[in-house]
């Protein structure tokens, strides 16, 4: 039974989220607070959390941006509630490490159904295989991303939706993925789920792999989407060797 952890001020909406939950199987906690939230996550680790953007006290957003920063939490899923329906709070929120947004009003259905597609995407890879492209290597059995730099195995962190992503560029390289493709193949249940979602994930993928220079790996074909190749570090070598001559 997935534990489900609702973090929401206003006790209607957290009592109408939690019937349907429970009626459909989950096990369900309930928080008021960023306080009271915290704590439960520091109780016991939820399978997932339904967070109100706007809590009293410390907001929704920084809440998710400090889970996020925090080895044990970082994975957890996140599902950002709130009634911020412009799309530069989307943004922002994904930005902050939800793995999805929905705005108020919603329907309890949609929301279910959001909540039925994270878990799915939250299924275990643990059987498949390491896998290296160029110079990245990624291990999805001890969920490490490495890549070796002057005889020194350089460690990129990722959250877990960027793992996933970088998992199936890496599985599939040199092709390129559309946006609904990708959304298809790495967020599985994308009904509910905006495209430009892709982008900001990419972008997030991208700035995590800057440190060992494995950026440019993950290309934008215009019009068409993005692919992952693994000749970007041997045009990087030879343009710098270019300028050095």
């Amino acid at each position: 039974m997935s534990r489900i952890l609702v973090v929401e001020d206003e006790s209607a909406i957290a009592e109408l989220i939690s019937i349907n939950l429970r009626h459909a199987g989950f096990e369900v906690m309930i928080a008021a607070t960023a306080e009271q939230a915290q704590a439960a996550v520091d109780g016991v680790l939820p399978d997932l959390v339904i967070l109100d953007w706007m809590l009293p006290g410390q907001s929704g957003l920084a809440l998710a941006k400090r889970w996020r920063s925090d080895a044990r939490t970082r994975e957890m899923p996140v599902i950002m509630l709130t009634a911020r329906a412009d799309e530069s709070d989307k943004v922002a929120g994904l930005d902050a490490g939800a793995d999805d947004y929905l705005t108020k009003p919603f329907s309890t259905n949609e929301l279910m159904a959001r909540i039925r597609s994270v878990l799915r995407r939250k299924a275990p890879e643990a059987l498949d295989s390491a896998v290296e492209v160029g110079p990245l290597k990624i291990d999805p059995a001890t969920r490490r991303v490495t890549r070796v730099i002057d005889g020194e195995v350089r460690e990129v962190k990722l959250g877990a939706t960027e793992f996933r992503l970088l998992h199936f560029f890496m599985t599939h390289p040199e092709r390129v993925h559309s946006r609904s493709q990708l959304l298809d193949r790495v967020w599985g249940d994308h009904v509910f789920i905006e495209e430009r979602t892709v982008d900001v994930h990419v972008k997030r993928l991208r700035e995590a792999l800057g440190p060992v220079q494995c950026a440019p790996m993950i290309e934008t074909v215009r019009g068409a989407g993005y692919r992952l190749t693994g000749q970007a570090e041997a045009m990087l070598m030879a343009a710098a060797k270019a300028l050095s001559a």
